[in-house]
């Protein structure tokens, strides 16, 4: 069974910086794209960032020039750097991921979503 958690979200003052991590687990054979999403309340799940197999990286114009999304493929993990915080950045941040894992003895590749993290940006 893949897993994916989050950590890092938290209450921070305008302008702050906080680093959310995403590390899967489980019967993983490889990892390709993954992606950061946000939903602020009353409003759809947006996609954030975004970084492929290969290490290439897009980012929402609203983000561009103060997050980063990385990985550390030896520990199945992807991270988002978030600098110059502001109010609009408030919502739950998701990580998503398509996931090659085992199952039952055969290699199935799935899209998973983690459970979420909260980041409030507030003075």
């Amino acid at each position: 069974q893949v897993q994916l958690v989050e950590s890092g979200g938290g209450l921070v003052q305008p302008g702050g910086s906080l680093r959310l991590s995403c590390a899967a687990s489980g019967s993983i054979f490889s990892i390709n794209d993954i992606g950061w999403y946000h939903q602020a309340p009353g409003k759809g799940r947006e996609l954030v960032a975004s970084i492929t197999s290969g290490g290439s990286t897009d980012y929402a114009d609203s983000v561009k020039g103060r997050f980063t999304i990385s990985r550390d493929n030896a520990k199945n993990t992807v991270y988002l750097q978030m600098n110059s915080l502001k109010p609009a950045d408030t919502a739950v941040y998701y990580c998503n991921a398509d996931i090659l894992a085992y199952s039952g003895g055969y290699l199935l590749q799935e899209t998973y979503w983690g459970q979420g993290t909260q980041v409030t940006v507030s003075s």
